[in-house]
């Protein structure tokens, strides 16, 4: 039977190093899972004796921006931030494949009149190249994460910087607590939440995030 209208070409990200390229099924994102971040936006800051649950939320595949580069300036905000993340690439039986790095963009007005009116976050998270993220290191090369610096520069000025080890909830208590609510499957991404410092970025911005030496994402807001 014949599909009605073209079928959408699969979202992919390389894996860094090789020819070869990561089919993305879903987009997983975890909000406040650092504690410095929760503190910043003015909500309640988990602690070790009382984190509560994560918070999640999804990001469409065809949101993702592989490689960075240009990324349009998006409609409907005058608030567009950053919000740099490690992520988590789920392989066969949804273990862990890889991890990479990206950036949550958000329309950070919209996502807060939401929040007032207690309404859902879609229209400040949710929307076209919102989702800018790197290449894929398979995780035997990545290693240990928590000593590893997640980090953020804006125009060559440094924004956000954490060592992992300062995520609220680990990569496989995250994927613990998302499996009892979704059915993980291959070509997964986990965004794990940013650290503090998430701010502004305006057309002509030029972002270069890194983890450690190993992964770098580029890009330039264009209008």
């Amino acid at each position: 039977m014949a599909d009605v209208i073209p079928a959408p070409p699969q979202p992919r990200l390389r894996v860094a190093g090789t020819d070869a390229w990561f089919p993305v099924r879903r987009v997983y994102c975890v909000g406040r899972n650092f504690a410095d971040h929760a503190r910043e936006m003015g909500a309640a800051v988990p602690t070790d004796a009382d984190r509560g649950t994560p918070v999640f939320f999804l990001k469409p595949a065809d949101a993702l921006v592989p490689g960075g580069g240009d990324i349009p300036y998006p409609p409907g905000t005058r608030e567009l931030h950053h919000e740099v993340e490690l992520v988590v690439a789920l392989g066969e039986d949804a273990t862990v494949f890889g991890y990479g790095i990206g950036l949550d963009l958000t329309r950070r007005d919209l996502q807060a009149a939401a929040k007032a009116k207690g309404l859902p976050w879609d229209t400040g998270k949710s929307f076209d190249h919102a989702a800018p993220a790197s290449a894929l290191l398979p995780a035997h090369i990545v290693g240990e994460l928590g000593p590893r610096t997640l980090s953020l520069e804006v125009d060559g000025k440094r924004r956000q910087s954490s060592t992992l080890d300062q995520m609220v909830w680990s990569v496989p208590e995250i994927l613990a607590e998302l499996s009892k609510l979704y059915a993980l499957r291959a070509g997964d991404l986990v965004f794990m939440g940013t650290p503090a410092g998430v701010g502004p970025l305006q057309p002509g911005n030029r972002f270069h995030a890194s983890l450690d030496d190993l992964l770098e994402l580029d890009g330039t807001i264009t209008t």
